[in-house]
């Protein structure tokens, strides 16, 4: 996915004669500027930068057309910058270094062709022309077909961390075309494609929940408005995936995959109820910087949260963001991120922590790196420095900690169809953190095809289990623990499409999440055996992705993708059977 460009650089060595007269004239000059008193004196450069253009909107025309003002972006524009439209000086207007606009009359568009434009620094040079297009002719009436993102959550920003870029795909768009927002005009450009145009969507546009109409308009003659297509202001985040609840108990966070097509993942921020179990937010989601935040890990000393995005099939390979928790509000603020670079960092799937909080692990699932990348913790920032990467046996989707922090385990799918996936084992460093390979045991059987898809260790670090959503089951193990070593147990029936899995904080009760059945599979666990009893399954929203125990043991809460809440359980302290409590809101 990635490309790497190199560039080269040539060197020309010119050689230049100088004539004795041109000698004489350097040495008056000398004279000239020494004086003859020996002193010297300083040079003062008052010449301006020389600019350079990089676009113009709109960048081309219909011959014939109405004047309009061109848009001209690049860098060292001054006050003084004067803009040449096909050789004329136009009346231009200076907004700040990197922007101009120039006042292009109808006069020069009377006709079809290829004007440059041009920027000129008085005393700084010429910068290189962008060539206009005016055509001829009548421009069509334009249609739109797709807008990237098509949602986002009110009041906050979408696509990236800075501007809010909404790209608008159809056909019939020309140089002129302008993405109208409920009929209003917003500063479009095209995306470099001539199907494809890039609005800035201002952040009142999106400030309170509702809906926008998208419309696109080309100008006369010809032209005309487009169809109308709508885009969603949630009241909050849109496809949770994951959720994580921080060591005390007070507040939990929630990983959003985002709006289909182009947008930003967000984290939702939640308080806690200690009473109730009840969520309350923490103002508006704020983004994961990334496409597809697919999961959300809570360091041990409750001061960091990392959340890894999957990336989109285009422009990201995915990446790890890291965030520090406000000791008082709870709420997140990003503290940078590691972008994925197949096949280094490659689709991440989650973050796993040793229970020091030193060290990180991220298993990629994109099938190129088949690996397990490993990272130290700083503890005063909570940044992260990649180690290097341990290689698995088909590609790692889910990592767990054992509780002494002696171990690590990967789940790792397997793409060829009819094989099992299986379990690779490690041994921790206990001071660099590197894992050490132990040896590998597979998940499910051969023909169910069980992919694995998550993975947890109980709190005792006795046993292990595998959410397989191939097979519509769980793998039961039993752990050695002075050497990590990894026994099956065999296989007990979930819902369908199991994604998570999670023990409770007694090591008593287990809990499966089935996207598949929209329920959550209940367990309890042989305090010595580690085997799983089912106990029956209970309603979650549609399509349940996770599930989090309260440190307390009381409460349990599952996201749910396709309804965009959380459901909020009770957990009964001797049977451990849930009771569904309330829903809220991503």
């Amino acid at each position: 996915m990635e490309n790497s460009r190199t560039l080269g650089r040539s060197r020309s060595i010119r050689r230049v004669r100088f004539h004795l007269g041109t000698v004489a004239l350097f040495i008056v000059a000398l004279i000239g500027v020494w004086g003859c008193g020996g002193g010297t004196s300083q040079s003062v450069n008052n010449q301006s930068p020389t600019p350079t253009i990089t676009t113009v909107s709109p960048n081309s025309a219909v011959a014939g057309g109405a004047a309009f003002t061109l848009t001209i972006n690049g860098t060292n524009f001054v006050a003084a910058s004067i803009v040449t439209f096909g050789g004329l000086a136009s009346a231009s207007t200076f907004v700040n270094s990197t922007q101009l606009t120039a006042a292009i009359p109808a006069a020069s568009i009377a006709s079809s062709g290829s004007p440059a434009v041009i920027v000129t620094n008085s005393g700084g040079g010429t910068s290189n022309a962008i060539n206009f297009t005016i055509t001829s002719g009548v421009n069509p009436a334009p249609t739109i077909s797709a807008l990237f993102p098509s949602c986002a959550p009110a009041g906050e920003q979408f696509v990236d961390a800075v501007n809010n870029q909404l790209t608008v795909v159809g056909t019939n768009f020309v140089g002129g075309s302008v993405v109208q927002w409920n009929g209003s005009d917003r500063p479009t450009a095209s995306n470099g494609s001539i199907n494809g145009l890039i609005a800035q969507i201002s952040a009142s546009d999106i400030s309170a929940a509702g809906t926008a109409a998208v419309t696109v308009f080309n100008s006369a003659p010809g032209g005309g408005t487009s169809n109308s297509l709508t885009f969603t202001i949630t009241t909050g985040a849109v496809d949770p995936q994951s959720i994580a609840v921080d060591p005390t108990g007070k507040f939990a966070y929630v990983a959003n995959a985002g709006c289909n097509g182009g947008a930003t993942g967000y984290v939702s921020m939640y308080t806690i109820n200690p009473t109730t179990g009840a969520l309350a937010p923490i103002g508006p989601p704020v983004t994961s910087l990334d496409y597809t935040a697919e999961s959300v890990t809570i360091d041990p000393s409750g001061k960091f949260v990392y959340v890894a995005n999957a990336g989109d099939d285009y422009s990201s390979d995915g990446s790890v963001v890291s965030y520090t928790i406000n000791a008082t509000t709870e709420a997140l603020t990003s503290t940078g991120a590691i972008m994925g670079n197949c096949p280094g960092l490659c689709v991440p799937e989650s973050v796993a922590l040793d229970p020091s909080g030193k060290f990180a692990y991220v298993p990629n699932g994109g099938g190129e790196s088949n690996g397990v990348a490993m990272y130290t913790i700083n503890a005063t920032t909570g940044s992260l420095t990649s180690t290097g990467m341990i290689p698995v046996e088909g590609y790692a989707v889910s990592v767990a900690v054992h509780p002494s922090g002696k171990f690590a385990y990967a789940a790792n799918a397997n793409n060829t169809p009819g094989m099992a996936g299986n379990v690779s084992m490690y041994t921790i460093n206990a001071t660099t953190g590197a894992l050490t390979s132990i040896e590998t045991v597979e998940t499910g059987t051969i023909f169910g095809e069980p992919n694995p898809n998550a993975m947890a260790v109980d709190p005792t670090g006795s046993f292990a289990y595998v959410a397989n959503s191939g097979s519509n089951n769980v793998s039961m193990y039993s752990i050695n623990t002075t050497t990590g070593i990894l026994t099956s147990l065999g296989l007990i029936a979930s819902g369908t499409n199991p994604l998570s899995v999670a023990v409770d904080p007694t090591g008593k009760f287990a809990y499966v999440t089935n996207s598949g059945s929209n329920d959550v599979s209940m367990y309890t666990i042989n305090a010595t055996t580690g085997v799983l009893t089912s106990t029956g399954m209970v309603a979650a929203g549609q399509s349940p992705t996770s599930i989090a125990i309260h440190p307390s043991g009381n409460f349990a809460y599952v996201t749910n993708s396709g309804s965009n809440d959380v459901s909020i359980y009770s957990i009964d302290g001797v049977t451990g059977a849930l009771t569904l409590i309330g829903t809220i809101g991503t």
